[in-house]
């Protein structure tokens, strides 16, 4: 069993107060992080785990110097829905009396079973932005202004993503496609696309070999062109994955790449998500050449 954990999202506690020199924000993810750090500006040191997008973050470990980061936080982030366990169990050590755990997915209703990537739900990081707004400021109430610019400013910087959804749609609702991992299955529903071969993702993402028939249906929805555009996870490979690429391109299938962590050349959450719509919408223009 789980340690049983303790989540202040009421902030009804006595909570560390803020200073530059000891308030430390630890994120799992280090999308979460970036935008922890745009609301607290230099009031907060951020520090967040999972960095590399060359990496398979199921396949992340802890070490002593992540263990001691968690325990010396102030303010812990994590998304929750089983994507990242390991965060739980260095939760049930001991760490800051006082410190508040922020699981994303409560603040979106997760609930275990969903798909864990809800980073690309367009409304979960508006959502996370909300909240550490209103724990940077029950830190200290001085700041508060400073805080409520900073999400102002955040939610503002999302326009042009919710804005380029808008515009895709116009050429995506409806649209059949498909992909190797459901990473991109919040955005891909944000755009309307109908995805197929739903299972098969869910086997490729927990590790698990996909059936025979699960397999077949997909290698023909690609074969069939049934599907138009075929994502997939630039961090998670595989001979099966990569047997499905190669499907696509002699099928002549537009293929997407997408991340699980922020790539080092987008510096921002706001900036890697218009980058991937700009991929999406130009696959889409060019399946419709």
């Amino acid at each position: 069993m789980k340690p049983q954990l303790i989540f202040l999202m009421a902030l009804a506690v006595s909570i560390p107060s803020l200073n530059a020199d000891n308030f430390k924000i630890v994120a799992a993810e280090n999308f979460y992080g970036g935008i922890a750090q745009q609301i607290a500006g230099e009031s907060a040191e951020v520090t967040s785990i999972l960095t590399n997008p060359n990496q398979d973050p199921h396949e992340f470990t802890t070490s002593a110097i992540t263990a001691k980061a968690v325990a010396d936080a102030d303010l812990i982030i994590y998304s929750g829905l089983s994507y990242d366990p390991w965060m739980e169990k260095l939760l049930g050590t001991k760490g800051k009396p006082n410190r508040v755990v922020i699981k994303v997915a409560d603040l979106v209703g997760g609930k275990e079973g969903d798909n864990p990537h809800i980073w690309y739900n367009p409304g979960t990081t508006p959502a996370l932005a909300e909240k550490l707004a209103e724990v940077l400021s029950q830190s200290d109430s001085n700041e508060t202004p400073n805080y409520q610019k900073r999400l102002s400013d955040f939610k503002a910087s999302m326009k042009p993503v919710f804005d380029k959804i808008a515009t895709i749609q116009h050429i995506s609702a409806g649209v059949e496609v498909t992909a190797t991992e459901p990473v991109f299955g919040y955005m891909a529903n944000a755009l309307r696309f109908k995805m197929l071969n739903y299972d098969f993702q869910v086997r490729i993402m927990n590790d698990s070999e996909p059936g025979a028939d699960q397999t077949a249906a997909f290698e023909k929805s690609l074969t069939s062109k049934t599907a138009k555009i075929l994502f997939y996870n630039r961090q998670v490979t595989d001979p099966t994955t990569e047997r499905l690429q190669k499907i696509a391109q002699q099928s002549g299938i537009p293929i997407v790449g997408v991340t699980e962590t922020q790539p080092a050349d987008q510096p921002t959450y706001v900036g890697w998500m218009l980058h991937e719509l700009d991929e999406v919408q130009a696959a889409l223009e060019a399946k419709s050449r």
